[in-house]
């Protein structure tokens, strides 16, 4: 995890794409939601999943009851986690889930940031306890803010996400870590990064040819997880 987190959400996206597992266009959140804390380190974590609905008043009574059950499911996901909520309402967002108040819950129960297509408020509070969110949009109000269930695939910014699921986000927003490459994923991140200085590092040279920026950049975009890949060329002195 630590290793993970050292490295921005585009390097990983870069590193995975290296194994060739799945396909360029899949994997990561396209839109929806922004990350609130740009200026926080890259947020890694499992899934925990829930959808809610916040627009609708309860039938009985002034607000609907806290579920303690969904709190109890949380800590059997593998910690450190990320809750990813979807707001299941028409236009989602008319309350928060993600206020201060529960951010500093979730942080007991070892939760290091929050995702949903709905509403985060409280910014301030939130932002002074770490606690990283990707929100669809602000609230003023919690409004009738309430878990309809949990435990389940859902859907963020045109991404589904299964419970348990590895997440990896930053400023760039998120992706899902295919589990059986996530311990190969900093070696391959650090050629990355490395090739990529060497072509910056190539077209900085006076005189450097438009062949040798084209190769530099053709041997970068064809790296692949396998140590024996060619390794973007050094220019002579």
């Amino acid at each position: 995890m630590e290793e993970l987190r050292r490295f921005d959400t585009c390097t990983i996206a870069d590193a995975i794409e290296a194994f060739g597992i799945r396909m360029r266009n899949e994997g990561f959140a396209t839109a929806g939601f922004r990350c609130l804390f740009k200026a926080f380190p890259p947020m890694v974590g499992y899934a925990a999943t829930c959808r809610v609905r916040s627009a609708a008043p309860p039938i009985v009574g002034s607000g609907y009851v806290e579920r303690a059950d969904w709190y109890k499911y949380i800590t059997g996901i593998p910690a450190p986690r990320v809750v990813v909520i979807q707001d299941l309402d028409e236009q989602p967002g008319t309350g928060a889930f993600l206020g201060r108040v529960h951010v500093n819950i979730l942080l007991a129960l070892q939760c290091v940031g929050g995702v949903t297509n709905g509403a985060a408020r409280e910014l301030p509070g939130i932002e002074a306890s770490g606690f990283q969110v990707f929100a669809g949009r602000l609230a003023i109000s919690r409004a009738y803010v309430h878990i309809v269930d949990y435990g389940l695939p859902v859907e963020v910014g045109h991404l589904r996400i299964r419970p348990g699921e590895l997440i990896h986000g930053d400023r760039h927003g998120i992706l899902t870590i295919p589990p059986d490459i996530a311990g190969q994923l900093p070696e391959v991140a650090n050629r990355i990064l490395e090739k990529k200085q060497q072509v910056i590092e190539l077209s900085q040279q006076p005189k450097v040819s438009l062949q040798e920026l084209e190769q530099g950049l053709e041997e970068l975009h064809n790296l692949t997880a396998n140590r024996n890949s060619n390794e973007v060329p050094q220019r002579k002195p």
